[in-house]
């Protein structure tokens, strides 16, 4: 399944300015690949054109809830709160204009707790990565 635009809304919670993934790609029930192209006006651009370490936090999360909820049988999309960051790196903040692609790959699961790992990547090189724990409704 391959979404853009607004067939990212039934995915994701959020609504516009905050809204973090442009694409989603499934590529099983555990993982997918999602992307985002910053842009000026982006909430979390710096005034140096670089997006905050917070976006990139809050990108990754979308991703996460947008795999959660190409899963969800119901229609609207599951709420989601992040209980644990762990193990977050950056090793470059993205620009207005990168497309940032991130892989989601959720892990052990238990009741309503997962575990989920996130590597973002602009052009294949790898920009950020984090561990996540998410309760989910």
């Amino acid at each position: 399944m391959k979404l853009k635009g607004e067939d990212i809304k039934r995915l994701i919670p959020q609504r516009l300015p905050f809204v973090m993934v442009d694409e989603f790609e499934q590529s099983d029930s555990q993982q997918a690949v999602t992307a985002l192209t910053v842009r000026d006006g982006n909430y979390f651009l710096l005034p140096d054109g670089s997006l905050a370490e917070a976006g990139l936090i809050e990108h990754m999360a979308q991703s996460c809830s947008a795999l959660a909820g190409s899963k969800s049988e119901r229609e609207a999309a599951p709420i989601g709160m992040i209980v644990e960051i762990k193990h977050f790196t950056c090793q470059r903040r993205p620009l207005s204009g990168d497309k940032i692609e991130t892989c989601v790959q959720f892990g052990l699961t238990f009741g309503q707790m997962t575990l989920a790992h996130c590597t973002s990547t602009i052009d294949g090189e790898t920009i950020a990565e984090i561990d996540l724990k998410i309760f989910m409704e």
